[in-house]
């Protein structure tokens, strides 16, 4: 997160000059830093905050030199040689300017995104990592019109979308970024815990290549984000962008089925405050950011009519067939002279009397369940796109509070400490009563602290600490979690107990096998998906700096303990098909035509819904999440060397080797199969012991 500075000092001659005085000072907080020059004029400053400094150097017999204004940007390696004519101390050789320095000191390639560019360039929903796309060599992933965007608002968005790029031809979701020095990236899949408002951040790097020895735990590149500190002069700002649905033309097949313009309200508003709190000691700096979106979702499908609600399938209804297709009781297959259901006959069932199911027949949780169907849409009973129309609210909203202090005991000591909070809500995608057609309500809680150490042993020996923490709690949940199942009938209410968590029972009923007809999004496994994500992330990163005539000599370790408490199911109260096939004539019989679809075939998928028979095709589930609390140790040691070896020749030089420890379950819940182990049903049972001594696994 620092940058550096170094050269030589030399006469009009090229001659070098030694014990020569340079001084480097910050020119928004008055910090300073002095060496002194070797016997070849050399002189380097490590671990610099970003930011604006002047240089100064000193010697008798020489004029004075200044250079202001020097631009020092995150992970920058600078090189300002130093001129210094013969002359009084008392005359001055004063170089100002802005133009762009060269940075030979590293041969890293990236490219660094500046304050400006991060605070004034435009982003809908304000995300600072969609400036990464500007880098060569950096493509963000997923699909922005689905939300799911590296480069989009997180509302609304797979948690892992803010991490989907890729850097360098890494895989996407592999880079590491780091916030002032701490990893933001979770134990969670690598998930991106936070990123801190567009109006906290100073200015990022992404590195996409040839990196030092110092980064570990990627594959593909490293973005470096450094946030605001106060200054000598107090700053802030207040801000608010607004959309909205005025100039918003309407949907197209809103429009058609008479549906209103859906609403569309976004709102990002924040402040912003930094300063002193003792001028040249110790600054302050906060921010504060919301996020509220509201917007209408058009959803068109097929519901039930009054009619086949109560099992009267003598009309086309809602099945948008050519005709009412018959209805048989799938009761019938070989009974009473109905041969049985095989490839021959063209019929193996009994139609029901008038396409009626008997009110009898009709299955109690099929009967509970229709109360989550909501009625046809006025004037669409003829649609062939679906009886059912409308526009259902989504959105979400975002908090997230930053506060920084940075402090300077002395010249030989600065510290900093950091503390973000962020909570993220995603409201559900829900046009039926507690039905989500993808994921239902999520909510992402960070908290995050840094803090830092700069320990100023001499001008050439330097310690710089790291330490981080970062808690992450993801969750979805289910609208219908903790629902009573006995409504569903006495066999689910018996089920109770044996689930982690109730929630309606999720049914996909189609007329053609897999079609989704009726319900739409009811099929999808979001209806149930429920995710607890409980992330803690601990980060300790010590390092040593060590000037030595012309070598910079960088030491250091890396040590994180990654933990992840997680359950996980999409279908804890099952997820059951249903199609034409139980109604049909004879599904078997291929020559009746496709079910479903064929008139000659038969069969009703919402018939065979009420009657409560499945079918075989498509996806039946009934899975119970497990809960795992994992946990993974990782260690790292490098060595690095900046080697300035001429004037015009550096090389870089370092190794690292990285720990990456085995994934592990803290608390020994996961089983495995070992066949070379003793069975420990032979300590359970005497009789598995005496008729198999010799049990494996």
């Amino acid at each position: 997160m620092y940058g550096k500075i170094s050269g030589t000092v030399s006469d009009s001659s090229g001659a070098s000059i030694g014990e020569a005085n340079v001084t480097l000072a910050n020119l928004d907080n008055n910090e300073k830093h002095q060496i002194t020059t070797n016997a070849s004029g050399s002189y380097s400053f490590v671990n610099i905050e970003p930011g604006r400094y002047k240089i100064q150097a000193e010697k008798s017999g020489f004029k004075n030199f200044v250079r202001e204004p020097i631009i020092v940007e995150i992970e920058s390696g600078l090189k300002i040689d130093i001129v210094m004519p013969v002359g009084a101390a008392s005359e001055t050789v004063e170089v100002t300017g802005q133009t762009p320095l060269l940075q030979p000191e590293t041969n890293s390639l990236g490219q660094v995104i500046e304050q400006r560019t991060v605070t004034e360039l435009p982003l809908n929903g304000r995300n600072p990592l969609a400036l990464a796309e500007l880098v060569p060599g950096v493509v963000p992933q997923g699909q922005p019109s689905a939300g799911n965007s590296a480069t989009g608002n997180p509302v609304g968005a797979n948690p892992f979308a803010l991490g989907d790029f890729q850097v360098g031809g890494g895989m996407a979701g592999q880079s590491q970024i780091l916030i002032d020095g701490v990893p933001t990236n979770g134990a969670y899949l690598n998930v991106v815990t936070v990123i801190p408002t567009q109006d906290a951040i100073e200015e990022f790097k992404v590195q996409t290549n040839n990196l030092g020895p110092e980064y570990g735990r990627f594959a593909g590149g490293v973005i470096n984000l450094s946030t605001k500190s106060g200054t000598n002069k107090f700053h802030g700002s207040l801000y608010e962008f607004i959309r909205n649905k005025v100039l918003n033309a309407n949907d197209f097949f809103d429009n058609r089925n008479g549906v209103k313009r859906p609403p569309f309200t976004q709102n990002q508003y924040g402040a912003n405050v930094g300063g002193p709190i003792v001028r040249d000691k110790l600054f302050f700096f906060g921010s504060y950011e919301g996020f509220r979106l509201r917007k209408g979702s058009p959803f068109q499908t097929f519901v039930p009519t009054a009619a086949e609600r109560t099992g009267d399938f003598s009309a086309v209804g809602s099945s948008n067939t050519s005709s009412a297709f018959t209805i048989y009781d799938p009761t019938t297959s070989g009974v009473g002279g109905n041969p049985a259901c095989n490839g021959d006959a063209a019929t193996c069932r009994t139609a029901f009397p008038g396409n009626v199911i008997p009110p009898a027949r009709i299955d109690p949780t099929a009967q509970a369940l229709l109360n989550f169907f909501p009625a046809p849409t006025p004037g669409l009973e003829n649609s062939p796109t679906g009886n059912f129309a409308d526009s259902y609210s989504t959105g979400g909203d975002v908090n997230q509070y930053n506060g920084r202090i940075d402090y300077t005991l002395s010249q030989k000591q600065r510290i900093f400490g950091r503390y973000t909070y962020s909570h993220i809500l995603s409201l559900p995608d829900a046009p039926f009563n507690k039905i989500c057609t993808d994921r239902c309500t999520e909510t992402t809680t960070a908290h995050q602290v840094s803090l830092g150490d700069t320990i100023v042993f001499s001008p050439k020996t330097i310690l710089d600490l790291h330490v981080g923490y970062t808690r992450y709690v993801y969750l979805r949940t289910p609208l219908s979690q903790g629902i009573d199942l006995s409504q569903f009938g006495p066999n689910w209410k018996a089920l109770t107990n044996q689930m982690t968590y109730t929630h309606i029972p999720q049914v996909c009923v189609s007329e053609s096998s897999g079609d989704g007809h009726w319900g739409g999004g009811w099929c999808a496994q979001g209806t149930g998906s429920g995710i607890g994500a409980f992330d803690d992330t601990y980060s300790f990163v010590p390092a040593l700096s060590e000037i030595l005539g012309k070598h910079t000599l960088k030491i250091g370790a890396e040590y994180r303990i990654l933990r992840n408490n997680y359950y996980q199911s999409n279908d804890p109260a099952g997820l059951f098909q249903f199609d034409a096939g139980m109604t049909a004539a004879n599904p078997l019989n291929p020559n009746n035509g496709s079910v479903g679809i064929k008139a000659a075939a038969g069969g009703n998928g919402f018939a065979s819904f009420l009657l409560g028979f499945g079918s075989t095709s498509g996806t039946n589930s009934v899975t119970e999440p497990a809960k795992t609390a994992d946990q993974n140790l990782y260690w790292a040691v490098y060595a690095g060397d900046t080697w300035n070896l001429t004037k015009k020749i550096t090389l870089n030089l370092g190794v690292r080797v990285d720990l990456q420890g085995d994934w592990t379950e803290r608390f020994n819940r996961i089983v495995a199969l070992n066949t070379k182990e003793a069975s420990p049903l032979l300590a359970m049972s005497s009789s598995v012991s005496s008729a198999f001594p010799s049990l494996k696994g």
